[in-house]
C-alpha cells in the first residue's frame, strides 16, 4: 500500500543513483521511489535496470528512470546527469555507490595495473559524477552522498587495494564537504558492513567455503545478523531529506561489527608458547 502524500520523505525531490540496479543501489532507489523522489539510476547492467525500473514504477509513489552507464567511462557519466537535467529539470541528491570488491588478493599477486583499474572504477567515478553534478546541485542546496566502507577504518584481509579505495572516498568527501559549503551543498558517506548483496554473495562463493564465511560474516556484528538493502536506503533518506546539519560526516551502517575484541590470529599454526 503506498505511503499518503503527507508522510512522503522526499517528494518531488530528483535523485541520482550510480550502480542501482542491484545491491545497495537497489535498496536506496526503492526507498527513495517510496518516499515519492524521481530517481535517475544507472548500471552495466540492461535486464537488470529495466527490471527494477518497471516494478518500482508499478508501486510509486514516485518513480524511476534508468540509463544504461560504464561508470569507467568519462562521456557515459556525463551522459546520465544531462539526462537527467533534461528529464526533470533539476537535481538534489547524488547517491554515488557504483563500484566492485575483488575476490580475496595478497599483496604479492597485485600488479600495478589492477590496482590503477580498481581506483578508477571505485574512486574516479565518484570524482567524475561529483563534478558534473555540483553545477546542478548547488542551485538546490543539494546534498552528495558517497558510499564509502567500514573496512576502511578497521582493514580488511588480504583486501589491500579496495580498502585502499574506501579510504580514499572517506578523504574525498571531507575535502569536498568543505568546499562546498559556501554553496549550500552538503557530502557525507556512509560505510556499509556486511549488509547482504549479490557482491556479498559472490565473494562467499568465491572462497572455498561459502556457508562458512556467510556465518562469519553474520556473526561479525553485535546482533548476528546481515544489514538489508532497505536498512541501506534509509540511511542515505536521513541523510537526504532530515540530516540538513550533518556534513563531512561518516555514518556507519555496521550493526556494530567494528566494536569488541575478536579472533584476530591468523597464524595457521601454533606451538605452545610454554613448551
Amino acid at each position: 500500500m503506498a505511503a499518503p502524500a503527507s508522510s512522503l520523505r522526499y517528494r518531488d525531490k530528483v535523485a541520482i543513483v550510480t550502480g542501482g540496479s542491484k545491491g545497495i543501489g537497489e535498496g536506496v532507489v526503492r526507498v527513495f521511489v517510496q518516499n515519492g523522489a524521481k530517481v535517475v539510476f544507472c548500471a552495466r547492467g540492461v535486464d537488470e535496470g529495466k527490471k527494477l525500473e518497471s516494478e518500482v514504477n508499478a508501486a510509486g509513489p514516485g518513480e524511476s528512470f534508468f540509463i544504461p552507464c560504464d561508470v569507467s567511462k568519462e562521456d557515459e557519466i556525463k551522459n546520465v546527469v544531462v539526462k537527467t537535467i533534461e528529464k526533470y529539470g533539476r537535481l538534489d541528491c547524488l547517491v554515488n555507490n557504483a563500484g566492485m570488491h575483488p575476490p580475496e588478493e595478497e599483496i604479492d599477486d597485485i600488479t600495478a595495473d589492477h590496482f590503477r583499474n580498481l581506483f578508477n572504477l571505485n574512486l574516479i567515478n565518484y570524482f567524475l559524477f561529483s563534478k558534473y553534478s555540483l553545477p546542478h546541485l548547488r542551485k538546490t542546496s543539494g546534498n552528495i552522498i558517497n558510499m564509502s566502507s567500514l573496512v576502511a577504518k578497521i582493514g580488511q584481509l588480504h583486501a589491500v587495494p579496495y580498502v585502499t579505495t574506501k579510504g580514499a572516498i572517506d578523504a574525498f568527501t571531507r575535502a569536498l564537504a568543505i568546499d562546498e559549503a559556501k554553496h549550500g551543498v552538503r557530502v557525507n558517506s556512509v560505510s556499509p558492513g556486511n549488509i547482504m548483496t549479490p557482491m556479498w554473495q559472490q565473494l562467499a562463493d568465491a572462497s572455498g567455503n561459502p556457508e562458512a564465511m556467510i556465518q562469519g560474516g553474520a556473526d561479525a556484528q553485535l546482533n548476528g545478523r546481515f544489514g538489508t538493502l532497505e536498512e541501506a536506503g534509509q540511511m542515505c533518506l536521513f541523510l537526504a531529506a532530515e540530516g540538513t546539519f550533518c556534513t563531512g560526516n561518516d555514518l556507519l551502517l555496521s550493526g556494530g561489527a567494528e566494536l569488541n575484541y575478536g579472533c584476530k590470529n591468523q597464524l595457521k599454526e601454533r606451538t605452545n608458547i610454554y613448551e
